[in-house]
């Protein structure tokens, strides 16, 4: 196992430029520091530094080990800086990665009931790839993830599924964008200008299969994995676009937008993915359970 001492005097050689400056930042003499990186070589079994001149430069593996080093040392001091304020403050830190497919209403309304907790909630939210979400669950460095999806099987993460609730779909489109006349929803989709989620969403596919089973063809403008700019393209006119049925008048009134037709035979789902099999997370049961109060559960 690497000695995380020589490890820190490596880091600090190479964060000062030289073992005299690093020396005079740790309060040890050169020859301690020097030594100590000699042994972290010999048990790498490479050379962290070459010398050029009077200078020291990080070889290829040096430089590698310093990425490395960087990273253990940020970690290290966020874990002192976290138990520093959790030491003198009540407020409980609830870290929820958010898929980047969800939609920004979603996350909110979904949130939402930890704000009214009685013990306070300080919120951290992270929005990435599921699957980058997923390295850092495993990883403890958040609670939980709000998906549109559990985890997918190709993925070996041990995590937990805690299906939230689902909803129908609502087609929604910049006001005189569809003529309004006889032929009605769905068919007025045909030739449309659409906009359409990207393949990070699950919506996606079912989407295409239904146009398809409906043999409508609109004209696909662009595809978004941000569900927001989707939205503000739609708005000013580039296309019909889908929201989950369950905002969808909050969205008609947010983005001054129509609801032009809607379909519960597209259903968009929603999950908690934690690393708890029985959710014992005060604000993670409130997620749960106020979900079931306007989301649709099997």
């Amino acid at each position: 196992m690497i000695n995380f001492k020589h490890l820190h005097y490596f880091w600090m050689v190479a964060k000062q430029g030289s073992i005299t400056k690093a020396s005079e930042h740790l309060h040890i003499t050169p020859q301690t520091i020097s030594g100590q990186i000699s042994l972290l070589e010999e048990q790498l079994g490479k050379s962290l530094f070459s010398k050029v001149g009077r200078n020291l430069e990080l070889t290829d593996t040096g430089h590698m080990v310093l990425s490395y080093a960087d990273e253990i040392f940020s970690l290290g001091s966020e874990l002192e800086q976290s138990v520093r304020i959790a030491s003198t403050d009540r407020t409980q830190l609830l870290r929820v990665g958010i898929a980047d497919s969800i939609p920004k209403s979603i996350a909110y309304r979904l949130l939402a009931p930890t704000m009214e907790l009685e013990d306070p909630i300080r919120l951290v939210c992270k929005e990435n790839s599921l699957e980058d979400l997923l390295g850092e669950l495993a990883l403890h460095k958040l609670d939980m993830i709000i998906a549109d999806g559990p985890i997918p099987a190709h993925l070996a993460v041990r995590g937990f599924n805690h299906f939230l609730g689902e909803c129908g779909t609502s087609f929604m489109a910049a006001p005189n964008l569809i003529a309004e006349d006889e032929i009605g929803f769905p068919v007025c989709l045909r030739g449309a200008p659409f906009l359409i989620p990207s393949d990070q969403s699950l919506i996606q596919i079912q989407l295409l299969h239904w146009l398809e089973k409906h043999h409508l063809h609109p004209r696909i403008m662009g595809e978004f994995d941000d569900r927001a700019l989707m939205k503000t393209f739609g708005q000013a006119g580039a296309g019909v676009f889908i929201v989950p049925s369950a905002i969808a008048m909050e969205v008609a009134k947010q983005f001054q937008v129509e609801i032009i037709g809607s379909t519960e035979e597209i259903r968009e789902q929603f999950f908690a993915i934690a690393t708890e099999q029985r959710l014992s997370n005060p604000a993670i049961v409130a997620i749960t359970d106020a979900a079931k109060g306007w989301l649709k559960y099997k």
